[in-house]
């Protein structure tokens, strides 16, 4: 396949697949922003969505309220396809995203737990989902660390860590007094309704700078998902770089958990697709993010459309898709074995 030389980075080759890919996720991605901004209650026509978007015309509905949803869709969905990508390149596993293996389900803990035993400040929720997601992580980890790493043993100690820990979920649902429990239940569905700006200030900062600091260390995350072996002898520190994938993936799962809840299957199923459209050998990031920011904002509209006027929480709608694509996934991987 041709590939195409990128000037000033360091001799890295694109493949002109990938490319192409990328234009054409940015287009739908542009293309289902514009319908969010368009769909509502009442339809405005794309003229008028960019007349508020160029300034020329003030309007509550386009830029108050659904703008926010719109941008929420976009950099939440990216932040679990890396987060997705980060564990599937670390665990060498299809099956290895953060909400199979355990950390939404310790990120919820944490928010749970802001909820029901503090007031439930904006900030005791984004501390909580993020001590929660690390909590659960390095248990999985620990228990999984056996003479060497595995990640193998890692997904499936994942799994039977998120058994406990959505266990462990509801008792302190249950536990709660039933205003807080019907608000954490309803929260728990993973939701888009109702963000505001004030919502994604430090939660667009937090997964900006997230994103950031793991494009800086993307190709020594590809070269170690070639082998250890081959990692080691192109100088690749393999215990740091494992610990900074597992603590930007925790952080921008717990960051999109604070703020809209569990979304469940954007992390497992958007890397796998990302791959298998850009023909990669190992999960690449930019497709990843690209292709979960397509599937939460489509998710989103589907989530709103389909009984509408009343929008659905997206979780429900990432769900039932993620459920279809987690059955497919496991017949390949049985069909394979």
């Amino acid at each position: 396949m041709s590939t195409l030389k990128l000037a000033g980075l360091g001799g890295w080759r694109v493949e002109r697949r990938t490319v192409v890919l990328v234009a054409a996720l940015v287009a739908l991605m542009l293309a289902l922003g514009l319908t969010g901004l368009c769909y509502g209650t009442s339809w405005s026509t794309p003229r008028e969505v960019f007349a508020v978007l160029s300034g020329a015309e003030p309007s509550v509905v386009i830029w108050d309220w659904r703008m926010p949803r719109v941008l929420a869709g976009l950099v939440f969905g990216a932040a679990l396809g890396v987060s997705g990508a980060l564990f599937q390149n670390l665990t060498r596993n299809p099956m290895g995203s953060p909400d199979v293996i355990g950390l939404d389900a310790g990120a919820y803990t944490g928010a749970l737990v802001a909820i029901t035993v503090l007031s439930g400040t904006s900030a005791q929720l984004a501390v909580g989902s993020v001590l929660g997601g690390l909590v659960v992580a390095a248990t999985i980890y620990l228990l999984a660390f056996d003479r060497g790493f595995s990640g193998l043993r890692l997904v499936v100690i994942g799994i039977a860590v998120n058994a406990m820990v959505t266990a462990l979920n509801s008792w302190i649902v249950l536990r709660a007094d039933l205003e807080v429990a019907i608000a954490a239940v309803g929260w728990s569905a993973g939701s888009l309704n109702g963000v505001g700006w004030d919502d994604l200030g430090i939660p667009f900062t937090v997964i900006a700078v997230l994103l950031a600091l793991m494009a800086t260390r993307s190709h020594a995350m590809h070269q170690a998902s070639l082998g250890d072996a081959i990692a080691v002898t192109t100088g690749v520190g393999l215990d740091r770089l494992r610990l900074l994938m597992v603590l930007v993936g925790v952080g921008c799962t717990a960051t999109v958990t604070a703020v809209a809840g569990p979304i469940a299957f954007i992390a497992l199923a958007a890397p796998q697709i990302g791959r298998r459209l850009a023909g990669a050998a190992g999960v690449p990031l930019l497709p990843a993010a690209l292709t979960g920011a397509v599937l939460l904002q489509g998710a989103d509209l589907v989530a709103q459309m389909l009984l509408a006027p009343v929008a659905l929480p997206v979780g429900v709608v990432s769900t039932a898709i993620g459920g279809c694509y987690l059955i497919w996934l496991l017949t390949k991987e049985v069909g394979r074995a």
